[in-house]
């Protein structure tokens, strides 16, 4: 029989080992269900991780894909190593993008190029503010942050859905519930011609060398890191836990509403119901695979987003629900769960007892 024994201290290569195994068992657990629903699981695969990178406009789409999934998870990062559970990063990502296309519906035909900066403010604004409700309320009445900052999501998608069916709604949009397209001087700047890359990955990929510093080599992210870790060392170190508090928020929200300042106005173009797309969820997948590690952020957010195009390749070519991307999010979630059991423990294999026990 086999039984776990304690480790003397954490296994440094089960800390990294442990994402790799858990990938390969939500593989394997993939091709049991291609099978299950009758489709060709080497297809099913292909579909999921060789299509979205065979050509560069693939890889261009991966990139959009991944640039707000980097970008909120990286302002996760911040919080979960803080210990403070931010949840509600979703919700945050779409006032930022509300503040943002605000901004973008001011713009005319006269309109200069400084409105792509005003448009990128207002999202991170409009993220921090929604995430420093949750601060405040955490703050001042010690309510819990985790089903405060979930609950802000469904609000701030009603505040969503009430201005793209009321007042921002466009008269010449056949009734449907949306914007009127931005105008062209508010799109982001394109690295590619012939992609629909923008200049969000640069930002994300800088914002990622940028928490490595302040992580690594600052003293306010060690504050944050000790006061996560040991908050009564923290406090006897003179660190305060209400300001980790407030500025672990306040980056991930900032995070979140860049992220979706960069996602109306880059690939969507406009305001519409469908904003929230589940990035602000599925980051805090990427944040625990790339074990709140900004490098290893980088590489997990490049497999979500795989799993993103993947779902939608299956469901056009193969006939599969959508929501199966959704399936295996949840699988490589449980699995790094389970896997992550051997960073403090062993297997150990345990003869039984002669008594039958």
């Amino acid at each position: 029989m086999f039984k776990l024994e304690a480790r003397p201290q954490a296994s440094r290569l089960w800390s990294y080992g442990s994402p790799v195994l858990a990938l390969a068992i939500t593989v394997v657990i993939g091709v049991a269900l291609f099978a299950l629903l009758g489709k060709d699981p080497v297809r099913g695969l292909q579909v999921f991780f060789w299509e979205p990178i065979r050509t560069p406009y693939a890889l261009g789409e991966l990139a959009v894909k991944a640039t707000p999934l980097l970008l909120i998870a990286l302002g996760l990062a911040v919080c979960f190593r803080s210990n403070v559970w931010n949840i509600g990063a979703e919700g945050q990502f779409v006032i930022g993008a509300v503040a943002a296309g605000g901004v973008a519906l001011l713009a005319d035909k006269t309109t200069g190029p400084w409105i792509v900066p005003a448009i990128l403010l207002a999202g991170i604004l409009g993220g921090m503010v929604w995430a420093g409700i949750t601060a405040l309320l955490r703050d001042r009445f010690n309510a819990n942050e985790i089903l405060v900052s979930l609950m802000l999501v469904y609000v701030a998608t009603l505040v969503l859905g009430y201005l793209v069916y009321g007042p921002w709604k466009d008269p010449m949009g056949f009734n449907f519930p949306q914007t009127k397209m931005f105008e062209r001087v508010t799109q982001m700047p394109r690295l590619f011609s012939g992609s629909r890359v923008t200049i969000g990955l640069p930002l994300a990929l800088a914002g990622a060398l940028a928490l490595w510093v302040f992580l690594f080599r600052t003293r306010a992210g060690f504050a944050l890191q000790v006061g996560g870790l040991a908050p009564a060392a923290a406090r006897y170190a003179g660190f305060s836990s209400r300001t980790a508090l407030w500025s672990a928020l306040l980056i991930s929200g900032a995070a979140a509403g860049l992220a979706g300042a960069l996602e109306v106005a880059g690939p969507i173009g406009q305001l519409t119901p469908y904003v929230p797309a589940g990035y602000g969820f599925a980051a805090i997948i990427v944040a625990f695979v790339g074990r709140l590690h900004p490098v290893g952020m980088v590489l997990s957010a490049i497999l979500m987003s795989m799993f993103y195009i993947g779902g939608e390749l299956a469901q056009s070519r193969l006939g599969l629900p959508k929501s199966l991307t959704g399936v295996f999010q949840g699988l490589l979630l449980f699995t790094l769960l389970a896997c992550d059991t051997l960073v403090a423990y062993r297997v150990r294999w345990a003869r039984p007892s002669k008594g039958g026990r």
